[in-house]
């Protein structure tokens, strides 16, 4: 099975006050967080999205050149970034080659994705689900993993709201794999996030 991930970061962070992340993360900076679980999922290539802060592309690239991995990172510009989420999403799908059997989604400003559970996703992808999700207690997290037939679906969403939508219509074609921390929900949106 062929696969890929997307990692959302062309956002603005304005709830933040803007630089959210490049904000300092654990030795590194909080982008750092999400592209390592990306990097350690089982995939060919990272897409990294960007468009209101072009020092993301200096992020990446310091990522890129001292992480395990790191050589995967590939950054894709979202022209439409200020439509919201969405226009990032579709950037990053459109940037993976048309074989591609499912694509992961992390989002920039998750930094503690738990490790082990993108490989326990793809097994649920290659059984039959269309697509993955994280959850813990009860909510579904990060990332999220969406097979062949979903991608082009994702490439028309609209607005900030992500697949979320898409998601909850799926019934019994979403596969829901139990996170054992609650980092699959762990998002920073304004400084105090990070204490």
């Amino acid at each position: 099975m062929k696969l890929a991930a997307v990692v959302l970061a062309a956002g603005s962070g304005t709830r933040y006050g803007g630089g959210k992340l490049l904000a300092p993360w654990r030795g590194g900076v909080l982008l750092d967080g999400a592209l390592a679980a990306a990097c350690a999922a089982p995939v060919d290539k990272v897409y990294v999205t960007w468009g209101a802060d072009p020092a993301v592309l200096a992020a990446t690239t310091a990522f890129a050149v001292r992480a395990p991995k790191g050589e995967r990172l590939v950054l894709v510009h979202a022209p439409r970034y200020d439509e919201g989420l969405s226009a990032s999403l579709a950037a990053g799908v459109a940037a993976a080659p048309a074989e591609i059997d499912g694509v992961f989604v992390f989002l920039g400003d998750m930094p503690r994705i738990p490790v082990g559970l993108t490989a326990r996703m793809a097994q649920a992808l290659a059984a039959g689900a269309d697509a993955v999700a994280t959850e813990f207690e009860g909510r579904r997290g990060h990332p999220v993993l969406f097979g062949r037939r979903l991608l082009p679906q994702l490439t028309t969403l609209k607005g900030d709201r992500g697949a979320g939508e898409l998601l909850s219509g799926l019934g019994e074609a979403l596969k829901l794999i139990p996170a054992p921390d609650d980092g699959v929900l762990y998002d920073v949106d304004r400084p105090g996030d990070l204490a």
